[in-house]
This record gives structure tokens, C-alpha cells and sequence, in this order.
């Protein structure tokens, strides 16, 4: 089953991306709601980051000799982000065997080494082809490994066979990294009804790119940095990044506004109507109708700090000169 593109104008594109942003927002701890300048500084902010993502991998397609961006160019510009890499990496390796067990449902019962003494019948019990498998079905869809372009594997045409138990120090990071992340979701979540899960389990959906690939290309401006219609890979990988865009710029705005309102409530210059939220806090913490969203100048602060903040694994080296520590690329997020 092929999902379709949703028939959506520029103009509701525009809207549904705000939307989303604010739904992207929530899942990374916002409870409240953004105002609508925050949310299109947000927009402006991940759109240049693509733009910018689109510029520096058609360079780097350039110098390969090709025209069209390949998914090695985008794991090339995050290579320093180890825990983001595995991520991402895990997220395509899953998305092939969804590909692939899609593939097998839609062939049924007519392929007669899909699994024919399958006691399940191939009836997997959901509609996005993930339920379980067994069989010579199980070792198809087995999640592959992807080889990234500076793996000592990628020099050589056979590859040792994989263990189970493999796992090298970029996974242990990246599960170092996830084990935080679902740490804090489950902080997040712990206290939340029945319907403000299913809220959130809606909003944890939201995507940049899912059946929308082709206004997002249009939001994006594919035409004018790159000559070729990216495919599928590169699209998802970038849907994937924007999303990774607004947690990490939600997250460090939350922070900043943390440290705001601890500053202000030491100098005494916090206003009567704080105060008077304080008063009425419960036994549970701050009331949710009492807190304020991050505003715009939250967002740009943490625009700032995550711009200067120095890159794990990567050193900046003097290449001299009075302006030589003057000149800042834009770093990505």
C-alpha cells in the first residue's frame, strides 16, 4: 500500500507548518501555547537550516561529480553529532524493513516463499506492516545495517556477516542519548490523562514531510540549489532533521527561560502577577494555565547559544589573520 501525498495548497502548507510546529513544540516540553511570532521565527530558523543543509550537500555532490545530493552528503554534514548519526541511521534501517514488510502484504498470499507455513497467514494486525513476522519472512525483513562512506567496511565489496550482539561506541552513545530522551519523555507523560496521552501521542506524528514531500520541496526551494528531484531517502532524512531542529531549539529556549525567570526572581523583579501564580501553585507544581510559552526573544537566545556552542569531536584550528575568529559559518542544528 502506497501512502499518497496529501492535497494541500501553498497556503494551507503554510498554515499546517505552524500547526506542526507547535505540535513539535509540546512533545519537547512547551505545554503551553507559542504565539504565533514565535512559531514563524521557528519556521524561519528551520528553513534556513535546510536551505543551508541543501547548499552545503549539493557542494558536496559537486565535488563528488555528481548533480543530484545523495544521503551519504547529509550524514557527511552531521558526522560530528554521533548520537544524532546513530539516530538517524536507525531511523532509515527500520524504515527499509517497514518498506519491505509493506512490500510483502501487498504481494499476499500469491508469493509462495512469503512465509507459506506461516501459521499467522501473513495477516500482521496493523495497517503500517510492522506486526510480527516469522519464517524465512523474519530473516527479510531483518533491519539492515547502514554502512556510512567512512566505515572501514565501505572500502570493500563483502561484508563480515553481522553479530546480534554487535554494538559499537556511536550505538552506545546514541543509546546513551535515547535513554535520556525517553527519560525525560516519561517525566513529561507520567501525570497526563487519558486523553492529553493520545494529545501527545498525535502530536509525537507530526512531520515536515510525511505525505507532504512535494510542499515541502516547494516550502524548502529544492529548484533552486539543487538540479535533480532528491528521492524519498533524502526527503524523510530531512523531515527527520527538522524535527531534531525544533526539539533542540525548544528545549534550550525552555532553558533559557528558566534561567530568566531565576535571574528575575532574585533581583526581586519578577511582576505581582508571578507572584501571585506562585501563590496558587499546588502541591504538584506550577498549574499549566499559569505558565507563559516561550516567546521570541527565548528562541533567539537559544539560536545564539547553540551557535557558539562548541561541536563534540570537532576542533577549531587558527588559520590566522585579525579577522580569522570574526568570520562565523552558520552552524547547523
Amino acid at each position: 500500500m502506497v501512502l499518497l501525498d496529501l492535497e494541500l495548497t501553498s497556503e494551507e502548507y503554510k498554515e499546517d507548518v505552524a500547526n506542526m510546529i507547535s505540535q513539535m513544540m509540546f512533545v519537547s516540553g512547551e505545554t503551553a501555547e507559542p504565539s504565533p511570532e514565535t512559531t514563524t521565527i521557528i519556521e524561519e530558523i528551520v528553513h534556513t537550516q535546510v536551505v543551508e543543509m541543501l547548499k552545503r550537500s549539493t557542494a558536496l555532490a559537486t565535488r563528488r561529480g555528481s548533480r543530484s545530493i545523495s544521503t551519504n552528503d547529509l550524514f557527511f554534514l552531521i558526522r560530528h553529532d554521533k548520537a544524532k548519526l546513530s539516530r538517524l541511521v536507525t531511523f532509515l534501517s527500520w524504515k527499509d524493513v517497514r518498506k519491505t514488510a509493506k512490500d510483502s502484504d501487498d504481494k499476499g498470499g500469491d508469493a509462495g516463499d512469503m512465509g507459506g507455513d506461516d501459521p499467522l497467514g501473513g495477516a500482521d494486525g496493523g495497517a503500517g506492516g510492522g506486526g510480527p513476522v516469522v519464517g524465512d519472512t523474519g530473516k527479510k525483513n531483518k533491519r539492515t545495517k547502514v554502512i556510512l562512506p567512512w566505515d572501514i567496511s565501505s572500502y570493500f565489496s563483502e561484508q563480515v556477516p553481522e553479530r546480534d550482539d554487535d554494538e559499537d561506541e556511536d550505538e552506545e552513545e546514541m543509546n546513551a542519548a535515547t535513554i535520556l530522551r525517553l527519560k525525560t519523555a516519561d517525566e513529561r507523560t507520567k501525570n497526563m490523562t487519558k486523553e492529553e496521552y493520545v494529545h501527545y501521542s498525535e502530536c509525537r506524528q507530526a512531520s515536515f514531510t510525511f505525505r507532504k514531500a512535494k510542499r515541502f520541496r516547494e516550502w524548502a526551494g529544492f529548484h533552486l540549489y539543487t538540479d535533480s528531484k532528491p528521492n524519498d531517502d533524502i526527503v524523510d532524512i530531512l523531515g527527520f532533521l527538522t524535527f531534531e531542529i525544533v526539539q533542540t531549539l525548544t528545549e534550550e529556549a525552555l532553558q533559557v527561560k528558566a534561567e530568566e525567570e531565576v535571574t528575575k526572581n532574585r533581583s526581586g523583579e519578577a511582576d505581582a502577577a508571578s507572584k501571585k501564580r506562585k501563590r496558587e501553585t499546588g502541591l504538584f507544581g506550577e498549574q499549566e494555565e499559569g505558565r507563559t510559552p516561550v516567546g521570541p526573544k527565548h528562541i533567539q537566545e537559544a539560536f545564539r547559544r547553540l551557535q557558539i556552542k562548541p561541536i563534540p569531536g570537532r576542533n577549531r584550528v587558527w588559520m590566522g589573520g585579525p579577522r580569522a575568529l570574526q568570520r562565523r559559518e552558520l552552524r547547523l542544528i
